[in-house]
């Protein structure tokens, strides 16, 4: 009876209850099918009918197949492209509407973060129309200027998967200038006042001021769009389906299709894609740590 009375045993059975759900949600739908993938890795499976063991098969595969090295230079393309482009967009848009404190900064917030509500096929639908090669608003514009505009933007292998880099900053943009505007503002106002009566320019304060103590955000947002670039597809499946001739395949995209029998005449390799889902879970780790070295790991204090 005492045990049940006792503070420590009561607030132990209060945390049980709060996180036990959390932690049962987080074992049933992330560490059980990543152990899976794991198990899976390790077969010649369809998905459906009977398992076989092939040891490391699958994990030698990877390296003899010429497809996995082209999915990852469109992955590597979109990566050194996306993510600097939209991280400096972002920070330079929330500097601004924070250091200006426009009397709309609200409505602000709310139009750059609206593509971020949008269905993702509504974007992509929106964007093949903008790239459409007869009727799209693009080759409408170039012609209104007197530059051509009767490229087939999205069926050449020249300028498809570029043409999927605007597509990616435009829904990207607007997420991080609302993050960026919310921890500017978190920063004193004193820092910068101080700073002005040293007679340092505004790009002064920006850089020596604003972006060093935002390195902690700024490493997170690269993190976030990392996974994004490496993990989605969704507007390269609804688009181009990869094509044309595979200029737009990513890695997560080409994993999709061999286990969805979107490859091969509909035949399933849920096996050989649980191990390249393996590989993307490595790449991602790896570039992970290659961003904790850019980023200092002490947070600054203010």
């Amino acid at each position: 009876m005492y045990l049940l009375k006792s503070a420590r045993f009561q607030k132990a059975i209060f945390l049980f209850i709060v996180v036990a759900p959390a932690f049962a949600a987080y074992v049933l739908f992330t560490l059980y099918p990543n152990a899976l993938s794991i198990y899976y890795s390790f077969l010649d499976w369809d998905g459906i009918g009977a398992k076989t063991f092939i040891g490391w098969d699958n994990y030698i595969r990877l390296f003899e197949d010429p497809f996995i090295l082209r999915a990852l230079q469109h992955n590597l393309i979109l990566l050194v492209t996306v993510i600097p482009i939209t991280l400096t967009i972002s920070l330079v848009l929330a500097d601004l509407l924070v250091n200006r404190a426009f009397a709309e900064n609200s409505f602000y917030k709310v139009l750059y973060f609206f593509p971020n509500v949008l269905s993702l096929v509504v974007i992509a639908l929106v964007w093949s129309f903008i790239y459409d090669g007869t009727f799209g608003l693009l080759n409408g514009l170039l012609r209104l200027f007197g530059l051509g505009g009767e490229h087939n933007w999205l069926g050449s292998k020249s300028t498809a998967l570029l043409s999927m880099i605007p597509l990616y900053v435009w829904c990207y943009v607007g997420f991080y200038v609302v993050i960026f505007m919310n921890a500017m503002q978190g920063i004193p106002k004193s820092l910068y006042e101080s700073a002005i009566l040293d007679g340092i320019t505004h790009m002064q304060r920006f850089t020596k001021i604003t972006l060093p103590l935002l390195s902690g955000v700024i490493r997170v947002g690269t993190i976030f769009l990392m996974l994004s670039v490496i993990k989605g597809f969704e507007y390269m499946f609804i688009m181009t389906k990869g094509g044309p001739g595979g200029s737009t395949d990513v890695i997560s995209l080409y994993m999709f299709n061999l286990a969805f029998g979107g490859l091969n005449l509909g035949q399933h390799i849920y096996g050989y894609a649980s191990t390249i889902g393996m590989m993307i879970f490595v790449l991602l780790v790896g570039l992970k740590l290659v961003v904790d070295k850019f980023f200092a790991k002490d947070s600054i204090e203010y």
